[in-house]
């Protein structure tokens, strides 16, 4: 039979009337069972993670003095997996004080977080994907975001709106007019002689800005997404934010003004990336990966820019695919497609954004080969879905092949994070001096 939805009202202790959609289908009849529990605590948003065998169809609400969020779970019976779930909360989580498990009646597991503080939940399933069977996630956000240095957690709002497209931009624009082109579009419109000056001046040109360069750094994955894992366990998520931490310090102390898109263990959506660097006004956007294949002698460092007429490569296809699975993996709620641009400027854009991520990444590529043996003698390209800021040059370093033995040991330690480091910090300041254009 296939499978079909039903609307369920519910009204809780508190009077409010819920609507919950729980599917039903088949397997009804038989019973799930839960094979993990995964707890993700961060100052962004806390996720819980219920995976298991079958579908389940669940209800919640959020309740008032004290403030908690029950979660029924329907036609299961209480697991130890299940019961271990209150001992994974952490004293630092912002918003979960504690979890109580326990069987509510002969069909219903309940589930009551009690909270440090009001939540917006987004609650949802995941049907089976790479190594994961079928997922209940359940994710707490702030019910209010406080004014801040770093736009992330408003951006998480719109997301969860669904007011970001894939490129960054919002989803609901129907023009051209604002700065999504912005003054980019002056500058490709005089851009050789802008160029020409820009040459000439040098370092000068940068230090006598008003404000300081903007660079946006992204470490890949995180959260419930590890990325590449190799042999000995190593997380390709906890190397790359290593290795963009350092970045950071190497660049803030050459003057420029960072961004992490996530400088904790949290799993951050492809296109909250993007969103985040356009809205810093990012000079540029570097993320950060540690390849991985089934080839076990595969090896080497790569740098990869956007294509929009397919990749240059097998091998870059292969990886642009497996980086845009992150969504996937990770765990997002769809509510918007790519917003489709017909747009003559809009593709002038894009080109000239292509050509300065090339330049980037062939300096950044250049430095890269003195700390390692290249992949690939040059830069390639392919459609990875967080390099698509149409208005911002943007790369993505692949620092070393994690699924190799000796690439992941070279992983593992903190002197070749170091040299990647300033790898990338030394191929970002060589970028800007030799004059290249910044976002008015």
């Amino acid at each position: 039979m296939a499978n079909i939805s039903r609307r369920k009202l519910m009204t809780s202790a508190a009077g409010t009337l819920l609507l919950s959609l729980v599917p039903v289908s088949a397997h009804s009849a038989e019973q799930a069972k839960f094979v993990a529990v995964r707890y993700w605590p961060a100052n962004a948003y806390t996720r819980i993670t219920l995976e298991s065998s079958l579908p389940v169809q669940h209800a919640f609400s959020l309740e008032q003095n004290p403030q908690r969020l029950v979660l029924d779970i329907k036609n299961v019976k209480l697991q130890g997996v299940l019961e271990s779930l209150p001992a994974k909360v952490l004293n630092r989580d912002p918003y979960v004080k504690k979890i109580r498990v326990a069987q509510h009646n002969a069909a219903t597991v309940r589930i009551v977080l009690d909270l440090k503080t009001a939540v917006e939940p987004q609650i949802f399933t995941l049907a089976p994907v790479a190594n994961f069977k079928n997922r209940l996630v359940v994710d707490l956000y702030p019910a209010s975001v406080a004014s801040d240095e770093d736009p992330l957690m408003a951006l998480l709002q719109d997301y969860r709106r669904g007011d970001i497209s894939t490129d960054g931009t919002n989803a609901h624009q129907t023009t051209q007019s604002d700065d999504i082109l912005g003054d980019k579009i002056k500058d490709i419109l005089a851009q050789d002689n802008q160029k020409n000056k820009q040459k000439q001046k040098g370092i000068n040109h940068y230090q006598r800005k008003k404000r300081r360069i903007i660079v946006v750094l992204d470490p890949g994955h995180g959260g419930e997404d590890p990325g590449a894992v190799g042999a000995t366990g190593l997380t390709e998520k906890s190397v790359v934010l290593s290795i963009a931490r350092e970045t950071r310090k190497l660049l803030e102390a050459k003057g420029y003004k960072v961004y992490m898109t996530r400088n904790e263990d949290v799993f951050i959506p492809l296109r909250v990336r993007v969103a985040k660097a356009r809205s810093v006004k990012a000079d540029i956007f570097v993320s950060i990966h540690a390849d991985a294949s089934p080839k076990t002698t595969a090896r080497g460092t790569g740098v990869f820019a956007l294509s929009q007429k397919g990749a240059t490569s097998e091998a870059a296809r292969y990886l642009a695919n497996t980086q845009n699975a992150a969504d996937s993996i990770g765990g997002v709620v769809e509510k918007v497609g790519n917003k489709m641009v017909d747009n003559t400027l809009f593709d002038l854009t894009q080109t000239a954004t292509i050509n300065d991520s090339l330049k980037l990444g062939k300096i950044v590529l250049n430095l890269l080969s003195k700390i390692n043996k290249l992949h690939q003698g040059k830069v390639e390209q392919a459609a990875f879905a967080v390099l698509k800021a149409p208005d911002i040059p943007s790369i993505l370093v692949e620092t070393a092949f994690i699924s190799n033995p000796i690439e992941e040991q070279k992983l593992a330690g903190q002197k070749f994070r170091t040299q990647c480091a300033r790898a990338i910090t030394e191929g970002i300041d060589t970028y800007f001096r030799q004059g290249a254009a910044l976002r008015a």
